[in-house]
């Protein structure tokens, strides 16, 4: 909430002009507001002065969305902020420079969930080669959820890399889940020699992957003469995944699906 910075920031802005000079939508992460201030600013004087218009569009984590009820409110509003792994853009309240600007010249705000930031993160890291942390990777995570058209000539910004190993292992392992390419399922099952064997071969002639496999005869929902099968499986997505379970079926067995 300083107007050095935040026009230290609008050079961004100006950036994205001189490298894409038809650019008709740019997608910026908001935490506090001084970043798209001032990539806002710029940008919007820029297109002004060339006749031409542009469209600039902030995105929030659900869970500290702190811009939508302000600009409902016409006022920084002060939020209950819920976890994040975007903790990088998790302010409670918006800066009162910043919110002056952004009201004037951000034409639209959107929110993502954590999923959806996982599997932004997934896509930039295996497609793009990228390790961008969960606040910057909010942008990416709009247009895959669909919470923008992103018609014409767009630019996002990633506004960082700073993310911890241990929290990059947990969310692209939420971000395969999302993504339907891993899946843990339980398997009741005759309590009789084979069967697990049966299980594995038609997971195997499915192509899918067995990642981790528990075996057990205790639970209350089990019959006294079934065990349970959990399996992890690793599959190419959403409609393979499904292709296991009906393979499953068709062979007689019933699987539960955790995630």
């Amino acid at each position: 909430d300083n107007a050095d910075i935040i026009a230290g920031q609008g050079t961004v802005g100006l950036e994205i002009f001189e490298q894409v000079s038809d650019v008709e939508t740019v997608i910026v992460p908001i935490g506090g507001g001084g970043l798209i201030s001032g990539v806002a600013s710029a940008m919007k004087q820029h297109a002004a002065e060339n006749g031409r218009a542009i469209r600039i569009i902030g995105v929030q984590s659900a869970n500290a969305a702190a811009y939508p009820p302000s600009l409902r409110a016409g006022e920084p509003t002060t939020i209950e902020m819920k976890p994040t792994i975007a903790d990088g853009i998790a302010v409670a309240r918006p800066g009162a420079l910043n919110f002056a600007i952004i009201k004037d010249t951000v034409d639209e705000v959107v929110t993502v969930g954590d999923d959806d930031i996982a599997r932004a993160l997934v896509m930039l890291l295996e497609r793009a080669k990228l390790v961008v942390e969960p606040a910057g990777a909010v942008g990416v995570a709009a247009i895959l959820a669909e919470k923008i058209d992103a018609v014409g000539k767009t630019v996002v910004v990633l506004s960082g890399g700073n993310i911890d190993p241990m929290l990059m292992e947990r969310v692209i392992a939420r971000g395969l889940v999302t993504t339907g390419r891993y899946m843990r399922m339980r398997i009741p099952l005759p309590d009789r020699p084979g069967q697990l064997a049966k299980i594995s071969e038609i997971l195997a002639n499915q192509n899918s992957n067995v990642v981790e496999v528990m075996h057990t005869r205790h639970g209350t929902d089990l019959q006294i003469t079934q065990a349970e099968l959990e399996i992890h499986i690793e599959t190419r997505g959403p409609e393979h995944a499904s292709e296991v379970l009906e393979a499953l079926r068709a062979e007689g067995f019933e699987p539960r699906v955790d995630f």
